[in-house]
């Protein structure tokens, strides 16, 4: 009964220490980090939002815009973006500014033509506080077709595009205005 008991104990030791061993090589880690570091640098925190949702294009620098991404590289992009056979051969970051007063909005702008008909198309990007011009996924496209006209223009209030105008007022000639919400500009 003795070797009995000596056998079980060395045995429910033996379990107990398989039992904790087993414990202490678990792989998977639950809940939050236990260390962060806070950072309460507002500009830092909208960086980083701005660049998981958008890709920084092109940068202001003592008012003169410089491009970071290629026109060349816009320019093909944009006859992506069409996808229905519009050639982008133009393409240019547009500051609209209606007063002094009011904080400068900048859009990317693609022009070109499709069977001969005038085609463009307005992206606005988003700007941070160190004059970094940002193209998010989310922004919205202002389409413009021409029908009889040979260029159209953007027609804004408030730095927003609400409108269209055709180059020549002759009749019969419009620029159609279409808005869509979002776009795949650098969708892989």
């Amino acid at each position: 009964m003795n070797r009995f008991l000596r056998t079980s104990s060395v045995a429910c030791l033996c379990a107990a220490l398989l039992l904790g061993g087993l414990s202490a090589c678990e792989t998977t880690k639950r809940g939050f980090p236990e260390i962060s570091s806070p950072n309460n640098d507002p500009d830092a925190l909208g960086r980083r939002q701005l660049e998981a949702t958008s890709k920084q294009i092109a940068q202001v620098v003592n008012n003169k815009v410089e491009y970071l991404t290629p026109k060349q590289e816009l320019t093909t992009r944009f006859t992506r973006q069409f996808g229905d056979g519009t050639s982008i051969n133009k393409t240019i970051i547009r500051k609209v500014q209606e007063t002094p007063k009011d904080k400068a909005v900048y859009y990317l702008v693609g022009l070109g033509l499709r069977d001969g008909m005038f085609r463009g198309m307005a992206i606005p990007l988003e700007s941070s506080s160190d004059n970094s011009l940002y193209l998010s996924s989310n922004a919205p496209r202002y389409i413009l077709t021409s029908v009889g006209c040979t260029f159209c223009y953007f027609n804004f209030e408030r730095n927003e595009i609400v409108g269209t105008s055709c180059e020549e007022n002759t009749g019969g000639s419009r620029c159609d205005l279409t808005v869509e919400n979002n776009n795949a500009f650098f969708a892989r």
